[in-house]
């Protein structure tokens, strides 16, 4: 199977380097500057769960004579998502698979739309990665698990031949027959996460273990999961206790990846994820106080980021 990796940041590096060191087809399509740096000094993964470096397959948007590939990966931060659809599209065929990995459900009509209903199937992923100055992937937490599956749970032919390709890797790639439900779960996660570590500049351990900050981030939760339930989302009536319980037993210094963009004065996807949810609260006339500081927060920020890199 030939698989197309979109980027080789953090997320798609990552898991795109532990097909590569199975033994997989496994092809980068990145920016130019970031290709020039990894034909210098490879792909560097420096894990827990063990350190690999290779020379990748590289490709930009404007590479030709490449043919449609087998499977797509499509790791990318929500802002760039029609940017890399673009980019992606020379590279995808009628029989091509469009895995995203991407936080959030509102990507999902965008690349329906763009490369048909059948071709995208469910996928997300839990990890906690980034490059340091060296552009060497960089990933210190025991979560490095990719989920995938068909919408309507069937194990079809296509999802066979992903489940062995993605068998046997140094990494988790987990096959869902509720993948819906797994994403409507990891959004509620990771909507809560990015917000209260953004907004407390503060690691999971800190918030946790503050007067009140057990009860802001269930009650975080809270909001968030009414929003859902509202919207008709799949989502399970234990599913905020069974966060809370992550919560508490994430490492003390855990940092949600928005978190990390900011430090580094990146954009947010604080529209894909909080906004949209806050629509939705609007749409149903649902309670979201918290939920509205945490995305008024982020929309100063980036308006005041903005203004800095104006200047």
């Amino acid at each position: 199977m030939r698989i197309l990796v979109l980027g080789a940041g953090g997320v798609g590096g990552y898991f795109g380097g532990r097909l590569a060191e199975k033994g997989e087809d496994v092809t980068f399509l990145v920016r130019s500057q970031r290709k020039k740096q990894l034909e210098k000094s490879g792909l560097v993964i420096k894990s827990i769960h063990g350190d690999y470096s290779f020379s990748p397959k590289l490709i930009t948007a404007t590479s030709e004579g490449v043919h449609p590939f087998d499977c797509v990966l499509f790791s990318t931060k929500a802002y760039h998502l029609d940017q890399a659809i673009a980019d992606v599209k020379p590279f995808v065929g009628s029989d091509t698979t469009v895995i995203p990995l991407l936080n959030g459900i509102d990507h999902l009509s965008t690349l329906q739309r763009a490369f048909g209903e059948d071709n995208v199937i469910g996928g997300l992923c839990f990890i906690e990665t980034t490059l340091n100055a060296d552009g060497e992937i960089i990933q210190t937490s025991p979560a490095h698990r990719v989920v995938y599956g068909e919408f309507n749970g069937e194990k079809t032919n296509r999802i066979e031949r992903l489940e062995t390709a993605f068998s046997y890797t140094k990494t988790s790639f987990v096959l869902s027959d509720c993948i819906e439900q797994e994403m409507w779960h990891k959004y509620l996660f990771i909507t809560t996460l990015s917000g209260v570590t953004t907004l407390m500049r503060s690691p999971i351990g800190p918030i946790r273990d503050v007067e009140g900050g057990r009860t802001f981030i269930q009650s975080l939760l809270q909001e968030v999961y009414e929003i859902m339930v509202r919207e008709g989302a799949s989502v399970s009536d234990g599913i905020v206790q069974q966060h809370m319980k992550t919560m508490e037993s994430m490492t003390y210094t855990m940092k949600s990846s928005m978190q990390r963009d900011i430090e580094k004065g990146y954009m947010t996807e604080a529209e894909h994820l909080q906004g949209y949810l806050l629509r939705l609260a609007q749409k149903y006339d649902v309670k979201s106080d918290i939920l509205h500081i945490v995305y008024q927060h982020l929309k100063v920020y980036e308006k005041v980021q903005k203004g800095t890199d104006n200047q």
